[in-house]
């Protein structure tokens, strides 16, 4: 009967986390000396027994899932951060190990593969943010199981969990319209990722839908081509609202606003997307669209366990919905569209 035992039976059987059952076990930190001594006796009572190195060579499975995001990406954005925390502790319910490798910009440029893969470390990868297309082909080529997560590229034939950009971006901006603007602006390179193409896309519906013409001076860029973030250059005729692809460039956007003299949301509301970490620490705190982190990660850990034992089985997308979460930084338009022009320096004209 032992060797049916998992570690989520200890976990539920003590009232504790899967992770806290491992990390006990591991004797790793993160756990007192109690907690460590109660876990190992009760897994002792249940017929626990895990020899993970047996497993493996009996299985000829290393029981490690690579996790590889963009140097951009972990640079900078906390959100994707939060996300590879969440993966690790989903891996753990099934006695799996998330190794996490970042790929620099000149790997991606050289095509060097990333280590865990050289080495024959793991025995499925997740993607996590976007690539460029030449060097998944490279990832491709090697035939490990891999998934996409938080981004999408119709030329593989792989299994793709994303948040459903286009819909939270198209909600967000009716949002906006309820409120009376009719004046919005969108902020971020739609060339940039997946994701920010798609909330570019619902955006533009969204205006589309209620008759309201776009401004192409209104559409901003917020990065380069390769996700770096640049400085925003602010058109002459300003909008009264504007809709961002995340919440970090938000929070930016709005320190820039104010410095040039925009009140927030008086003079220009501004909206983003995630609700991780900037949405709070924002002043005014950014009314944005939630992502799932949790249920995306879910997704991703059964995919890349099912694409490991059934790997001939047919590929797919899961779309996982969000939910607006309303704060400050956004209200009703006045009676007249707020327009207010700014000078060469970026700072608000008077009068």
């Amino acid at each position: 009967m032992g060797k049916n035992i998992t570690m989520k039976d200890v976990a539920e059987q003590l009232g504790v986390s899967t992770v806290t059952v491992s990390k006990a076990l591991s004797d790793r930190e993160g756990v007192s000396d109690a907690v460590r001594e109660t876990v190992k006796q009760k897994a002792e009572e249940m017929g626990y027994r895990y020899n993970f190195l047996g497993k493996s060579m009996k299985e000829g499975m290393n029981y490690n899932i690579g996790i590889l995001i963009a140097e951009q990406f972990m640079n900078e954005s906390a959100f994707y951060a939060k996300m590879y925390q969440t993966i690790v502790k989903d891996l753990l319910v099934f006695e799996f190990f998330g190794i996490l490798e970042v790929v620099t910009e000149e790997d991606e440029s050289e095509g060097r593969l990333p280590h865990i893969l050289q080495n024959n470390k793991v025995d499925g990868i997740i993607i996590l943010g976007q690539m460029h297309r030449s060097y998944l082909e490279k990832i491709a080529a090697v035939c490990v199981p891999f998934i996409f997560l938080d981004f999408s590229d119709d030329n593989f034939k792989v299994d793709t969990i994303i948040s459903d950009s286009f819909y939270g971006a198209y909600e967000i901006t009716n949002y906006l319209i309820n409120l009376g603007h009719k004046d919005i602006g969108f902020l971020g390179n739609i060339n940039a990722t997946s994701s920010i193409m798609d909330r570019y896309i619902g955006y533009y519906k969204s205006l589309k839908q209620n008759r309201i013409e776009i401004n192409e001076e209104w559409i901003l860029s917020d990065r380069d081509d390769h996700g770096k973030f640049t400085k925003i250059r602010l058109p002459e005729v300003m909008p009264s609202a504007f809709v961002c692809n995340c919440d970090e460039v938000a929070y930016r956007f709005i320190i820039q606003l104010k410095k040039a003299g925009y009140r927030i949301p008086e003079d220009i509301s501004v909206v983003g997307y995630d609700n991780y970490l900037y949405a709070t620490l924002s002043d005014p705190a950014i009314t944005t669209v939630e992502v799932n982190v949790e249920a995306m990660s879910e997704a991703a850990v059964n995919s890349i366990i099912k694409r490991i034992k059934h790997p001939t089985k047919d590929y797919g997308r899961k779309v996982v919905s969000g939910r607006i979460i309303y704060r400050d930084s956004a209200k009703a338009a006045g009676n007249a569209t707020v327009k207010a022009t700014v000078d060469s320096t970026g700072k608000k004209k008077k009068g």
